[in-house]
């Protein structure tokens, strides 16, 4: 597939309705669609108000919103940098090839470089082999020393 011209830039109060359906389309593909609760509301509150807990990177190609990289600051660890964390990395299924993860990645990359992070880390399925391959292609490896754990909290 050709490269797609795409520009990279952090969400603004009119993306908030594309964030969210590419935020969908990733809880449908990763089959979580049913748990879903984030709304426009929570994207405006918590993503775009005076002390953002997140922030989303889009990518936008011919004026339409094609990729998203949600991302949040670890502010601190044991070497008193911050880590930025990937929780969500989506493009559309018509632009993926094209060089549009890679780019949303890249910006990404720029950004933990800016404010001194050690590192950008994120999780992936264990079922999907072709986002494994893309991770792989952007040299990111999975982690040897460290596995996911979890301690649900339900009311």
């Amino acid at each position: 597939m050709q490269k797609a011209m795409v520009r990279i830039r952090p969400f603004e109060r009119q993306d908030v309705g594309a964030v969210l359906a590419l935020m969908r389309a990733l809880a449908v593909f990763e089959g979580y669609d049913d748990k879903l609760r984030v709304t426009e509301a929570n994207l405006i509150e918590h993503g775009l108000g005076p002390s953002p807990r997140f922030g989303v990177l889009v990518a936008e190609r011919e004026c339409v919103i094609v990729g998203i990289a949600v991302h949040y600051l670890i502010p601190w660890t044991y070497d008193l940098k911050p880590v930025v964390w990937l929780k969500e990395l989506y493009v559309t299924e018509a632009t993926r090839g094209m060089g549009v993860g890679h780019a949303l990645v890249e910006q990404l990359r720029q950004h933990a470089l800016s404010i001194g992070a050690s590192a950008i880390k994120w999780t992936v399925l264990k079922s999907n082999s072709p986002a494994k391959a893309f991770y792989r292609s952007l040299d990111g490896q999975p982690d040897d020393i460290w596995e996911p754990w979890q301690l649900k909290i339900d009311p």
